[in-house]
């Protein structure tokens, strides 16, 4: 990977976080043994609170039917995979703040598959969060469900399933709310939505899973012994096995020790998925745990890219996407600047950069000014020598290599931390009413990534909650105890970084660094709050954010 120009990215206080809550079952009475009574998700309370939103009357109705599909990924690269309705990024929804969507899952997946849909960033009734076994019971093969909620929030959001790491296959889409009110000026829209892929190619993700939720314990590996090692720490760490000095083990040899993708180790463990050596200064260190043979960028490969078609001096906005499982991005217009306009939804301050860093879940919107010529769009997989590409075609010229380099990757990129909301969205001051230590724990060694030293469990969602009271004016320090980067998601709310950054529902949070964030608790019922890295979420890095009754 190119080296970074440190004069020129600005990085104090950079925090990644990916929320996932889960909540209790909306069949029963949101409380468990020994914990206080909690809002349920399908309260008066929740009903009560949906009715104060600013609803227009509209409704659009959708079918998302939820089916196996070979998918097209361009270049001859066909994935069996499953996806909304045979395609991937799913087709787009488009509302205007205060519409009603109407949303019908079809659940045709093979065998006993069952799922779900979670609307992304949506601020919405708790019951329709798509969160099983916590806001709905999971959709069983053959069945329907019926999301149905008030969209009231402008902004760039998307959906995806909340079962095990269904995230990490083709079933995303993105969900655009637009504002009736739309103060920015521009000629044209194009939505971007990025992922890493592995399902239907190298493997699935189940499998990718069910190899690196080993973690790297027992691992004997030219005389390292893995079994105490904490996690694979940042390059500044030594003495354990996260330092590799960017050594990719997708091939050759350690030590004599053959690391091909057939290879076992000492230990008897697989080394087919998991991805060594992945190293980012801009991330703290290690980038990611996943090999994907491949990263997208609207459902295509670099070798046979997506092309927005323009004319030169027209203004575009770019709502970009993160939906990959395990992969931070790091996006630039070749030729271009970029101006920041939201995150997450949210306007912020305009800041002009050449490059943005967006975590899996995060969403940023940018206006440009198309020159004339032939662009790359390339998302860098941030710390694993790989990107994904689009292009934008405003005139005559051949395209890039697919593994172009634009200078402006190496050039000005802010950290979300920087970002100021805009003056209309930032948060009211206000006597903070409770505080919540948020700790992210666990290590690449054991695979237990969790929450305050607790892995959370699918079979009792409503233990060890995180309780907030409904007014209250609540911070959340988000403390990474780990040598890893999350990004940390919280569902049904947006929060503040800070007691004037931006919006956000989900944020990067680095090694060994604290991010506070600020929300106001208006939202009643049920929310998990969770690492949107698919796999880490998955073992455990969960918790409920519950409501008391």
């Amino acid at each position: 990977m190119n080296s970074i120009n440190r004069r020129s990215v600005l990085l104090a206080g950079l925090g990644v976080a990916g929320t996932g809550a889960l909540a209790a079952c909306s069949s029963g009475s949101g409380k468990s043994s020994g914990s206080p009574s909690l809002v349920s998700p399908n309260s008066k309370v929740v009903a009560a609170t949906d009715k104060k939103r600013k609803n227009t009357g509209r409704v659009q109705n959708v079918t998302l039917t939820a089916a196996s599909a070979m998918l097209d990924l361009g270049g001859g690269m066909m994935a069996k995979s499953w996806a909304f309705s045979g395609r991937t990024p799913g087709k787009e929804i488009r509302l205007s703040a205060g519409d009603t969507l109407a949303a019908e899952l079809s659940n045709q997946l093979p065998d006993t598959t069952t799922t779900s849909i979670h609307w992304h960033g949506i601020a919405l009734r708790a019951d329709m969060d798509g969160v099983p076994p916590a806001t709905q019971a999971a959709v069983r093969p053959g069945s329907n469900f019926t999301y149905r909620f008030i969209a009231d929030a402008p902004g760039t959001y998307f959906f995806h399933p909340h079962v095990g790491v269904q995230l990490d296959r083709g079933l995303y889409a993105p969900l655009i709310v637009e504002d009736p009110k739309e103060p920015l000026s521009y000629d044209d829209e194009w939505v971007v939505v990025l992922d890493d892929w592995v399902d239907g190619v190298t493997g699935t993700p189940d499998e990718v899973f069910a190899e690196i939720k080993h973690g790297m314990g027992g691992m004997d590996m030219g005389g390292m012994d893995m079994g105490n090692s904490s996690a694979r720490p940042s390059s500044s760490s030594s003495g354990d096995m996260g330092d590799m000095g960017g050594m990719d083990m997708s091939g050759g040899s350690m030590n004599g020790m053959s690391t091909s993708p057939s290879a076992s180790s000492g230990g008897g463990m697989s080394m087919k998925f998991m991805l060594m050596g992945a190293e980012s200064k801009l991330l703290g260190g290690d980038a990611g745990d996943v090999k994907y043979p491949y990263h997208l960028v609207n459902g295509r490969v670099p070798a046979d890219p997506d092309v927005y078609a323009g004319k030169p001096g027209k203004r575009v906005r770019l709502r970009i996407i993160n939906a990959g499982g395990d992969t931070a991005y790091r996006v630039a217009l070749g030729g271009h600047k970029m101006t920041i306009t939201h995150t997450d939804g949210f306007p912020v301050q305009h800041q002009k950069v050449d490059a943005l860093l967006v975590g899996m879940g995060e969403r940023y919107d940018v206006l440009v000014t198309l020159a004339d010529g032939v662009f790359p769009l390339v998302a860098l997989a941030e710390g694993k020598n790989a990107s994904g590409m689009a292009l934008v075609r405003t005139g005559s010229g051949s395209a890039p290599k697919a593994t172009v380099r634009p200078a402006e990757l190496n050039g000005v990129i802010l950290a979300a931390s920087q970002l100021k909301a805009a003056g209309d969205v930032r948060l009211a001051s206000k006597k903070t009413d409770q505080v919540h230590r948020i700790e992210l724990t666990g290590s690449m060694g054991k695979y237990n990534w969790g929450i305050n030293g607790k892995q959370f469990d699918m079979n009792d969602p409503t233990a060890n909650p995180i309780l907030v009271e409904h007014g209250q004016r609540v911070r959340l320090d988000f403390v990474n105890k780990t040598t890893m980067w999350h990004p940390m998601h919280l569902h049904g709310h947006t929060y503040q970084l800070g007691t004037g950054g931006p919006r956000k529902d989900t944020t990067i949070v680095l090694p060994r660094k604290t991010v506070s964030v600020y929300l106001d608790a208006d939202n009643p019922g049920q929310w998990m709050l969770h690492c949107h890295n698919a796999y880490h979420g998955e073992a455990g890095m969960m918790a409920l954010v519950a409501y008391q009754a």
